[in-house]
């Protein structure tokens, strides 16, 4: 992070995307190490934003509006994209606008403006597209564009390229080169997340999450958001000459570095909010096609009723087929230390945000039952107590 604050003068640095759950919280980490942090995103974030940090209204899909919010900015953090999970996958006119032609506005803006250093957060998903990938590194290739199973991944893939292409590019003005690099990350996990553990807990609370899928030792890999930036942080220093822009022109594997299944991995949210965990286990095939007949269903009806699907193909890929990478490359070239971080935090915040199994209180129904219930058994306790001081022919005179 001194790199990035070198003499007297802080640094300002750009984040696109910058309203989101992730972007926010890299804002926070350069705003703490003494960087003059602006936030540009179609809307602010959902956390009060600090004294001293910046939120810059724009569209990435604008050009003028991008390289109005790169001047005099020394660091680009472009981390702003669109059709990561659920329906949004689906948006394929969208996607390829934000992921594609805003990358390009990026690139174009930093060099005209002179901007010297731009880190892009990229995706696992640009190398792989539902094959098996143990310990795999850098050196894998790019999944062909065809084999990619969704639009997100495939723009996600281009948008790299050309991010790392731009790696050399002259600065307008002779202001010297423009130095990238690439982050690819796992999925991100961490308390406040509102993309992916909401709709896990909205799947759970609402007795949906009744199986689980693929086989019981596939292996994935997820990144806390404060792993993820402490390397954006490292990558951006690995650019600037005091490095020897080690970084320029380079793509990382980023995560935890704890291969997990899956499922596994979120036991502890199940069961730290109170509910069983699912003992059904089906194919993977079985739950791939389902995803596809969804995705049927969506493309016929959805521009009349735009609904959530329950799993895009992409989701089953990436959560039932094995695909871990070696974070060597990040260790040895950005320093890469990742902490370990457990659900723990994740829990209590959606504790604190009121979820969890609670007791349930008895319907006007159940109660109506047990009275009825209850009124039943006295009588037929108090059907074999004899009645005292009487005899047979004062009952029954005949």
């Amino acid at each position: 992070m001194e790199q990035l604050n070198q003499g007297k003068t802080k640094e300002m640095v750009l984040i696109t995307g910058g309203g989101g759950y992730f972007g926010f919280r890299l804002a926070c980490a350069l705003h703490e190490a003494g960087a003059l942090v602006t936030l540009f995103d179609v809307q602010p974030p959902s956390e009060a934003i600090p004294d001293g940090m910046a939120f810059l209204r724009g569209d990435v899909r604008e050009y003028l509006e991008v390289e109005g919010a790169t001047r005099g900015v020394g660091c680009v953090f472009h981390t702003a994209s669109y059709g990561m999970s659920g329906r949004e996958q689906l948006d394929r006119a969208l996607i390829e606008e934000v992921n594609m032609r805003g990358t390009e506005h990026v690139i174009r803006a930093c060099v005209g403006n002179a901007v010297p250093r731009l880190v892009y957060t990229s995706t696992f998903n640009v190398v792989f597209g539902g094959q098996v990938i143990e310990n795999g590194d850098e050196s894998l290739p790019y999944l062909p564009l065809h084999l990619h199973p969704d639009h997100y991944s495939r723009t996600k893939s281009l948008a790299e390229m050309a991010v790392l292409r731009a790696n050399g590019t002259a600065l307008r003005g002779g202001a010297g080169l423009l130095r990238t690099c690439a982050l690819r990350p796992a999925g991100i996990y961490g308390p406040g997340e509102r993309r992916h553990l909401p709709r896990i807990v909205r799947y759970i609370e609402s007795g949906i999450f009744r199986f689980v899928y693929g086989d019981a030792g596939s292996l994935v890999e997820f990144v806390h958001v404060d792993n993820l930036a402490a390397a954006h942080v490292l990558a951006a220093e690995a650019l600037t000459a005091a490095k020897r822009h080690r970084a320029a022109g380079q793509a990382y594997f980023i995560s935890d570095g704890r291969p997990v299944n899956n499922f596994e991995f979120f036991r502890p949210l199940v069961e730290g909010l109170g509910y069983p965990f699912p003992r059904l286990r089906l194919p993977v095939s079985l739950v791939y096609f389902f995803a596809f007949l969804t995705e049927m269903v969506h493309f016929l009806v959805g521009r009349l009723y735009n609904f959530q699907p329950l799993l895009t193909r992409t989701e089953v890929y990436k959560t039932g087929v094995t695909h871990y990478f070696s974070m060597a490359k990040a260790e040895e070239e950005l320093g890469y230390e990742p902490r370990r971080y457990s659900l723990d935090d994740v829990v209590q915040w959606f504790k604190d945000k009121g979820h969890g199994r609670k007791p349930r209180s008895p319907s006007f129904k159940q109660l109506l039952r047990d009275v009825f219930l209850m009124a039943m058994l006295v009588a037929v306790i108090f059907s074999y107590i004899p009645v005292v001081g009487t005899s047979r022919s004062q009952q029954d005179p005949f």
